[in-house]
């Protein structure tokens, strides 16, 4: 059995992780990537500066009542990965869209936390400085699509021809609010479990304002989940500069799927409710 977008870990990462003899099981989401194997979960890493910078992060970070986030497990020699793979503990608990005010307190507290870390290295320079900030790391590819949407939305990068995004850009004012380390993908990869605070997992770093990360989840719910365009506002709450984040989420989103090729008209009709709001 190999996943949607890989195979399944092989002896050698599972002998490494201490999981040897043990039937990998896919776990939902994950695009087909991520594997529970005993009390660990396996997926692949994305590269050696991010992976072992983000371990070590969430190694220390200290959890509280309002999210909680798995520890990396090392392999037997002490490494944060084996080959392609990369390990995190096993969390009990499911992803649920519709709880997208749960999801955003506990990004928010999430972003709390991590508010005094410093931008790493792979995440480039402050544009202030005259290097613009970029969300990949130089391991990875430059056309990594997820990359250079973010990159996009800041007008750090040509947009794709597209009337939509035309709305859009057009829509773009200047954003004042600081920059910080964050979460670009919390809708789907905040699990709840009864009795336990949420938890954070699949962490995409990017350095950009804390309410971007809000805005994302925000419009994903809308776009994707049901959840009524009426709520933007509220679900923004007191969040400084609330529209024009709206405004960069949805070009980050919409320019990821123009480049994976999945922009059609079904996408355009998902979408066109929250431009018709925030593109004024």
């Amino acid at each position: 059995m190999t996943g949607a977008g890989g195979s399944v870990p092989g002896a050698e990462a599972l002998r490494a992780f201490g999981v040897a003899g043990s039937t990998p099981v896919m776990l939902a989401g994950g695009r087909g990537l991520t594997w529970r194997v005993g009390g660990i979960v396996l997926r692949p890493h994305d590269g050696v500066a991010v992976t072992d910078w983000r371990a070590g992060v969430l190694a220390e970070l200290e959890g509280s009542a309002e999210f909680r986030t798995p520890r990396p497990v090392l392999t037997r020699e002490g490494s944060r990965r084996s080959g392609d793979w990369e390990a995190w503990e096993f969390v009990p608990g499911a992803a649920d869209e519709s709880r997208v005010e749960d999801v955003i307190r506990a990004g928010r507290a999430f972003h709390r936390a991590i508010a005094g870390l410093e931008r790493p290295a792979f995440l480039g320079t402050d544009p202030d400085a005259g290097t613009a900030v970029t969300a990949v790391s130089a391991e990875t590819d430059s056309t990594d699509p997820w990359a250079r949407a973010d990159r996009m939305a800041w007008g750090e990068e040509p947009l794709p021809s597209d009337p939509t995004l035309d709305r859009l850009a057009a829509a773009f004012r200047p954003v004042r609010a600081p920059s910080q380390l964050v979460h670009g993908d919390l809708l789907g990869n905040v699990l709840f479990a009864d009795g336990q605070p949420p938890t954070i997992i699949d962490w995409p770093p990017y350095w950009r304002p804390a309410g971007f990360g809000t805005a994302i989840a925000a419009v994903d719910a809308v776009c994707w989940h049901g959840v009524p365009v009426g709520r933007l506002d509220a679900l923004g709450d007191d969040e400084p500069e609330w529209r024009q984040l709206l405004v960069r989420a949805l070009v980050f989103r919409i320019a990821t799927l123009h480049q994976l090729g999945a922009w059609d008209a079904t996408c355009v009709a998902r979408h066109r409710p929250v431009v018709d709001v925030v593109a004024v």
